[in-house]
């Protein structure tokens, strides 16, 4: 078992101190039977503290984005998908109890990270100039995917509620992203389910204007029919209904084929139906 090459800080203790970061090493959440016997469908959440867990996390991405969205990565390793970024990223994994399998992710970038990086992964699909005064205390997720056997609530939730308290630990208070919605619509590949749904979202969750972004190469919205009903993709509902807001017009990304959402969640916006599960407040 290898160490990480590049590892994001050091483990701390329970209480840290402003800017430290603190990554639990063991599980965070899991639902076992009461005599240990793993339930039927319960998982375990942690954070990689080895080279080959963040391997599995890599080869699930691959499995998913490659094999089964058709996604074209350039990748150091074969069956993995692997970019510079991963190296100064947390990352999640939720594992089936019975199997150990890895079977959903999330990576987790840093402020202080993203400093030493460079940037964020959506800096290179936006100017983010407008989010300045937010970063030093906001991360970016993503590369966030789950097993197609295991898409249920309750791999997103134990995602999401060990982000939470990730959060919250650290002292940080806003989350980015880009949310994904696949070009491939009825069999046709069309960016009209994008314009759709981006026409849907900006009618009820946009952004304050202050907070709002650029796409480096957009979406031609202008010249792709918006008007057809699209539902938007399950983890883009998700994270409207926690209270995330939409950062502005998509971004279209050849590489994965996909047209992203830039959006925004402030732990202040959290929606009180989901404070207490998630801050226990």
């Amino acid at each position: 078992m290898s160490d990480l090459h590049n590892p994001a800080l050091p483990l701390l203790p329970a209480a840290p101190s402003r800017g430290a970061i603190h990554r639990p090493g063991a599980a965070v959440g899991a639902v076992v039977a009461v005599a240990g016997t793993p339930v039927r469908g319960a998982v375990e959440v942690s954070w990689a503290r080895h080279l080959d867990e963040v391997r599995q996390a890599q080869k699930l991405r691959y499995d998913v984005f490659a094999e089964e969205m058709g996604a074209r990565l350039t990748t150091p390793v074969h069956g993995h998908d692997v970019d510079l970024f991963d190296d100064y990223c947390e990352h999640l994994l939720v594992r089936d109890t019975a199997t150990q399998q890895v079977i959903g992710t999330y990576r987790v970038l840093t402020p202080a990270q993203a400093r030493r990086v460079g940037s964020t992964y959506s800096d290179t699909e936006f100017d983010l100039t407008r989010l300045r005064t937010l970063r030093p205390r906001m991360v970016e997720l993503g590369r966030s995917c789950v097993h197609p056997e295991h898409r249920h609530g309750g791999v997103i939730m134990a995602l999401w509620s060990a982000l939470a308290d990730f959060m919250v630990r650290n002292q940080l208070d806003t989350m980015i992203g880009c949310a994904s919605i696949p070009m491939l619509h009825n069999g046709v590949i069309s960016g009209d389910a994008a314009a759709s749904i981006w026409n849907q979202v900006r009618q009820t969750h946009l952004a304050p204007i202050e907070y709002h972004v650029l796409p480096r190469l957009p979406l031609p919205i202008e010249k792709l029919d918006g008007s057809v009903f699209v539902e938007p993709p399950a983890l883009i509902k998700g994270y409207l209904r926690l209270g995330a807001r939409v950062l502005g017009a998509p971004a279209w990304d050849p590489d994965f084929n996909t047209a992203d959402l830039p959006m925004l969640m402030r732990l202040a916006d959290l929606h009180p139906r989901y404070r207490k599960h998630f801050l226990g407040a």
